[in-house]
């Protein structure tokens, strides 16, 4: 028991005497008598075991013969997450976003390479109930592996499998030395005691498992209380723990990534969430909108954003009457007119619209009607540029819209209500909020079928 008086501390050391660790070999065993050997201090209550992955997976066969080692990450890869050149960061088959899925052609026979554990978590679970079985003691267990970080340079070791330890440490709710709120404090625990591990085990020295003692507290049955603590000890998250899930992941793909996503997840929605859309997430889109190209280094987008009800409701509901009296003048009965009108509820629905206008501002006039045609026609493809842009961004802001060309059946009545210059063509209304249901599965559409080469 330490003197509850004396200032923290903490002892880590390597553990001699382990030897080359072969497929089957008993983990627990080969440690326990590592730790047990003459002239050391053995192991007790309260240590934690740091175990580097490599050894954990040749003991359990995950040794692969591959001539190709990219030919082993593309089968232990679930997402590429950003890509430069031959470096990819991935998603693995056990969740880690990690260079080269973790697969590792060093410390290895020639011509082979190393996979991750199958469950690093089981693993550590693995070991820690076989050192209680051997020794009687009750120890915490982490399995480490080397990680580079967003931001950082260098390498570190971090927790990829855990048992008996508090993988994190919650301080949400507490106050710091000053009494302020600790808001968004928890620390990394398992990730801090991998990387202390590694300061005394090295990359070379072939120390592949160090101990630290004095720390009983993050130590416990389950892995989310310590062994004197009230925590629910029958709970093991593991280092899973760990991992954030992709809903709270700012930063789940590299650039060019996350470019395709976007593009990926601009979807047409229909049924929008009453949640409010936050207005500078719209202005965030607009400002992608107009990095889209132009004719003449013009500036043909302006985007105009009905953010009161009452806005929304006076332009839909002449767009509506306007719409009514076309179909009327064209023939068309009662119940197809009200059939047709009801495409448009999508509209009523947004919480948020936004009508993209064109102008012709800077456009160039010709003598004959040909060059002044194909000079609207860029103008308003150019345009088009802006509103796809504009989609993208608000996917990118996990915001879904829905684009609906009606304005442009009806754009006096459009200026008329929202009070825009003659010259604004309104090109269609976006409808914009959170999706009420994820889209519906797509086929996947081949980019070859719409490519002609000459």
């Amino acid at each position: 028991m330490s003197d509850p008086g004396a200032a923290p501390a903490y002892r880590v050391w390597a553990l001699p005497g382990i030897p080359e660790v072969r497929d089957g070999d008993d983990l627990a065993k080969i440690i326990a008598a590592a730790a047990t050997a003459d002239g050391l201090p053995g192991l007790a209550d309260g240590d934690v075991l740091l175990v580097t992955s490599k050894i954990v997976s040749k003991a359990e066969g995950r040794i692969m013969e591959a001539a190709d080692r990219e030919a082993a990450i593309d089968r232990e890869t679930v997402r590429v997450v950003a890509r430069r050149g031959t470096l990819r960061i991935v998603e693995n088959r056990q969740g880690l976003v990690m260079a080269a899925a973790g697969v590792d052609a060093s410390n290895t026979p020639a011509g082979t390479v190393l996979l991750l554990p199958e469950d690093p978590d089981a693993s550590a679970r693995a070991i820690r109930d076989g050192l209680l079985a051997a020794l009687g003691v009750r120890v915490g267990v982490i399995v480490s592996d080397t990680f580079g970080r967003p931001w950082r340079s260098g390498l570190t070791d971090v927790a990829i499998g855990a048992a008996g330890v508090r993988v994190l440490d919650d301080l949400r709710g507490g106050v710091d030395a000053y009494g302020n709120p600790l808001s968004a404090t928890v620390v990394a625990t398992a990730d801090e005691l991998a990387a202390a591990g590694d300061l005394v085990k090295g990359k070379a020295a072939g120390l592949p498992v160090a101990v630290v003692r004095g720390l009983p507290h993050v130590v416990c049955d389950g892995g989310t209380g310590g062994t004197g603590g009230d925590a629910d000890d029958t709970a093991d998250a593991g280092a899973r723990e760990l991992v954030r899930s992709a809903a709270d992941d700012m930063f789940r793909l590299g650039t060019s990534e996350a470019v395709r996503e976007a593009v990926t997840l601009r979807r047409t929605v229909r049924e929008f969430t009453d949640d409010p859309v936050d207005p500078g997430a719209v202005r965030r889109a607009v400002a992608a909108a107009v990095t889209a190209p132009a004719p003449h280094h013009t500036t043909p987008w302006r985007f105009v954003l009905l953010e009161s009800e009452r806005s929304r409701t006076e332009l839909l509901d002449a767009m509506r009457d306007a719409w009514i009296a076309d179909l009327r003048g064209d023939g068309f009965g009662e119940e197809s007119i009200a059939k047709r009108v009801r495409r448009g509820d999508v509209l009523r629905k947004a919480p948020y619209l936004v009508v993209p206008c064109l102008v012709m501002d800077g456009s160039h006039t010709y003598p004959d009607a040909r060059r002044n045609a194909a000079e609207r026609e860029m103008f308003v493809v150019a345009n088009g540029a802006g509103i796809q842009n504009f989609l993208v961004a608000l996917a990118g802001e996990r915001l879904g819209s829905a684009w609906v060309s009606s304005t442009m059946f009806c754009r006096e009545v459009v200026r008329d209500v929202l009070d825009l210059p003659a010259d604004w063509d309104p090109m269609g209304a976006v409808a914009v909020g959170r999706a009420a249901a994820a889209p519906r599965p797509r086929p996947p559409r081949a980019g070859d079928d719409f490519v002609v080469v000459r």
